[in-house]
């Protein structure tokens, strides 16, 4: 009999690849993919819990399938990911949810499998937890939907202990995949005619950090000699591990995206000491120098959080000097979201609602004339783009430059997956309208 699976996936790039090995653990049990939950007999929910709006939007959507399993009694439904995974949320979920089947958190996704056939054969829920145990599972079999580009881990968990972030408690102290399992695994994917490799990690250039691995500039190049027509990109990095060894790779080896992203959440000392972040300001100024001094061109992209408790107008102020200073080519900008069992979220002078609206609509605005600059720079250029997809309303082929300039042209044939030269013709904000030549 044929039957049907339905993934729901929040938050950041490395849910995105994770829900990829739920896809392959549920095609090796038979199910195929549908684009509904109503013609699903198996939904996972693959949740984020960085940001209290991921949750509330996981919350909400696994409430709306209660009429549904209510309809469909052989219905299968699990949650798993990082917000079952925070201390006492399992409990709560079922408690909330009582029709959902399987809850299983960060550490157990490869076990997924096995608790579908318990739930199966016994017809009773599972709700399994595991501590961090420092296991990497490899030989994982993942059903790829991101074509022509790939998603490889890296490195799982984060040892950085941001005073605002719950990662390192749901994703487990760092470590490193063994070099020779990733390099195998990038040739395979280069051999079956991926074009571009996302390297992932919570903070990728603290790659082999504590154990007896390469360097991560190292096993960027490495990957980089391996044969055939490809790019190399990875995130995200942390400031404080960034090295002029890296800025060197990046430098020397063509296959590598002359594109950087590099989180620096603040430009106020005062905020980033209280954030924990291991830097100052003078610090990642001399990271982004380090950095064009070998790559002149290279484009910078960077995260900042507002409203951060305790963050002052002249500590905003700061954030707004910095963005300026470095002039990102584009930035992703975040109000700060409360999240308990973080040492932030117990830190007084929380910053009131309206205060922190105001301030990311000011960011925003910066930030937009920013990235609408640099995309305005780009016309009458002619750009190598690698198609990524088809945008069906704009009738119109889509993909990034080496820069992370997305970019759009028409083409009589079928164009994803192939290197595109267009000549840019207009720009309207984030990206790049052209010509293919």
């Amino acid at each position: 009999m044929n039957k049907y699976y339905h993934i729901v996936t929040y938050g950041c790039q490395m849910n995105v690849h994770e829900s990829e090995k739920i896809a392959g653990i549920l095609a090796d049990l038979g199910y195929k993919s549908c684009d509904s939950v109503n013609s699903a007999d198996i939904v996972v929910f693959n949740t984020c819990c960085i940001r209290e709006n991921a949750e509330n939007h996981a919350f909400g959507n696994i409430g709306m399938l209660k009429k549904l399993k209510s309809e469909k009694k052989d219905m299968i439904i699990a949650v798993g990911g990082c917000l079952p995974q925070q201390m006492g949320k399992a409990e709560n979920l079922h408690d909330k949810f009582p029709f959902v089947d399987i809850i299983f958190g960060t550490h157990n996704l490869h076990k997924l499998k096995e608790y579908i056939i318990s739930k199966s054969c016994t017809r009773k829920p599972v709700i399994h937890i595991e501590d961090d145990s420092g296991i990497i599972c490899e030989g994982e079999n993942p059903c790829r939907t991101s074509y022509p580009n790939a998603w490889v881990n890296i490195t799982y968990g984060c040892n950085n202990f941001c005073s605002y972030c719950i990662v390192p408690y749901v994703r487990g102290r760092e470590r490193s995949r063994k070099s020779e399992n990733i390099i195998s695994e990038v040739k395979g994917l280069v051999a079956e005619g991926y074009k571009e490799i996302t390297l992932l990690g919570q903070n990728v250039n603290s790659y082999g950090n504590g154990s007896d691995e390469i360097s991560f500039a190292e096993l960027l190049r490495k990957i980089s000699a391996i044969e055939g027509d490809f790019r190399l990109r990875f995130m995200t990095s942390h400031p404080k591990d960034f090295s002029e060894e890296l800025a060197e790779a990046i430098a020397s080896c063509d296959k590598i995206c002359k594109c950087v992203h590099l989180p620096v959440q603040s430009g106020s000392d005062r905020i980033l000491k209280a954030m924990n972040r291991k830097y100052t300001v003078a610090d990642y100024i001399k990271k982004i120098e380090i950095l064009h001094k070998y790559v002149p061109d290279c484009a910078v992209t960077t995260d900042l959080i507002v409203g951060f408790p305790g963050e002052t107008e002249e500590d905003f102020q700061s954030t707004l000097e910095l963005v300026k200073k470095v002039d990102y080519s584009s930035a992703f900008t975040f109000v700060y979201s409360r999240r308990e069992g973080t040492v932030a979220a117990k830190m007084a002078e929380q910053i009131p609602e309206e205060i922190s609206k105001n301030r990311i609509m000011r960011l925003v605005s910066l930030v937009n004339g920013l990235t609408r600059k640099h995309s305005c720079s780009y016309v009458g250029k002619t750009v190598e783009i690698l198609c990524e997809g088809y945008d069906e309303k704009k009738d119109m082929y889509l993909g990034r430059d080496t820069y992370g300039r997305m970019g759009y042209f028409k083409c009589a044939e079928n164009a994803i997956g192939k290197f595109i030269n267009i000549k840019v013709t207009s720009a309207n904000g984030i990206s790049l309208i052209g010509e293919k030549i």
